[in-house]
Formats: C-alpha cells, sequence, structure tokens
C-alpha cells in the first residue's frame, strides 16, 4: 500500500470507520488494512508491556454447570465480578460462559467448585464432575 494510502486509511480508521469497509474502499485485503493501522496505538500496547503476564485478563470457556454452581456459593468480589460480567455462548441444557478474569481468580473460581467432585460428603453427579474438569484443564492450560 501507497504511503499516500496508508495516511488516509490510518486517518479514517481513527475517525471510526472498520477495516472491512476501508478493505472494500482501497480495493486492498482486511490483512493490509490491520498492517496500515497496527502502531496507532502505542500508548496502549506499551501498558500492555509494563504489566506482567499474570496480571492480565485471560478469557476462558466456562461450563454452564460450573457457574450455577458457584452462583450459589459465597465467593470473593473480584470472583463474583468476573461472573456478573460473562458471556453466554450456547444456550440450552449444555450451556457455556466465555469469562474474563485474572488467572488468579480462575484458580480461586475452580478450587471452590472442588466439592463437585463427590467430596466433603456430597454425592458426586458425572455431569458436574465432567464440567469441573474441562475447566480445570483450560484453567490449568495457563501456566506456564
Amino acid at each position: 500500500m501507497a504511503a499516500a494510502k496508508t495516511d488516509d486509511v490510518r486517518t479514517a480508521y481513527l475517525e471510526g470507520r472498520s477495516i472491512a469497509a476501508l478493505a472494500r474502499d482501497h480495493g486492498v485485503s482486511r490483512g493490509a488494512i490491520r498492517t496500515a493501522v497496527v502502531g496507532l496505538l502505542p500508548d496502549h500496547t506499551a501498558a500492555e508491556e509494563d504489566t506482567p503476564a499474570s496480571e492480565l485478563p485471560v478469557t476462558l470457556d466456562m461450563p454452564g454447570k460450573i457457574a450455577d454452581y458457584l452462583r450459589t456459593t459465597e465467593l470473593e468480589p473480584a470472583e463474583r465480578a468476573a461472573l456478573d460480567q460473562v458471556a453466554t455462548v450456547r444456550r440450552g441444557q449444555g450451556c457455556t460462559l466465555r469469562v474474563s478474569a485474572i488467572p488468579a481468580v480462575h484458580r480461586g473460581l475452580l478450587a471452590r467448585c472442588q466439592p463437585l467432585d463427590g467430596g466433603q460428603g456430597l454425592p458426586a453427579v458425572p455431569a458436574q464432575r465432567k464440567a469441573r474438569r474441562e475447566y480445570e484443564n483450560r484453567v490449568t492450560a495457563l501456566t506456564p
């Protein structure tokens, strides 16, 4: 993309034009537009680079059975806030919720749903055990 076009694309992007619309207008791919606007916000990328990786929010899918159980338990304020700001991915019996939180909050939520394994005198429900195991696999994949 020519330098003159790049300046036009950057200006239009800052004015709120979408990447797809800019690609159509200039007859180039969306990747070319993304490349042209990648350096527009250096303040935001610098702030993210200074933040330790363990403090950045991570989005994980949580089985609905886990979320239903956690909503009935006592949670820390950060855990409650994470559960209150979820996005439902699928509805119905097997709904999945997308939870964004720092890894420490995900680990705390996982620790609170340990009784779903059938310990502490509670009966084990196979579907709940499987849901907890799936969430556990996603949380443990976060650790380097």
